[in-house]
């Protein structure tokens, strides 16, 4: 079960009009948070990603499912369509205890990083391109100083 504040926070940003994958990113968020704390692991990166999509789906939120093998596909479905029932207490028991005996580096921030640049050069140029304009508009003054002094502080270390 998600945590209430997670939820609240996929709440309010439904109501900021914020699009289903970015509320979904707080439970992925929470599912990072979960294995750097030890309360479980996962094998790699993209499965403690899927975790936190998975509960974002039984949460509510409208996540299409993705594109993909086809059982996945209906794993995505059975998620959405599970968003008002409670989760067998077997079944969940089961899958804890299987996620405890994986590892915690899938959430390291190497990890993440690697995870996130694969992804990116799937999406292509233009695509990038696109979204860190979008990302600047949405930004807000105070987050785009924030981001400047970030790169500033990058540039300074690489150099």
């Amino acid at each position: 079960m998600p945590d209430p504040e997670t939820k609240k926070r996929a709440a309010k940003d439904k109501r900021e009009g914020k699009s289903a994958s970015t509320q979904a990113g707080e439970f992925v968020r929470e599912e990072i948070h979960h294995i750097r704390e030890g309360k479980h692991g996962a094998r790699n990166t993209k499965q403690a990603i899927a975790i936190g999509l998975s509960k974002a789906r039984r949460a509510g939120v409208a996540l299409p499912p993705p594109d993909g093998p086809r059982a996945t596909r209906r794993q995505a479905q059975h998620d959405l369509a599970a968003a008002d029932h409670r989760p067998a207490r077997n079944r969940s028991r089961a899958s804890r205890r299987a996620l405890e005996h994986e590892g915690h580096q899938a959430a390291s921030p190497a990890a993440l990083a690697s995870q996130a640049e694969q992804a990116a050069v799937r999406r292509g140029p233009r695509a990038r391109s696109l979204a860190a304009q979008k990302a600047a508009r949405t930004k807000g003054a105070a987050g785009r100083s924030r981001a400047g002094r970030k790169a500033a502080a990058t540039r300074a270390r690489s150099s």
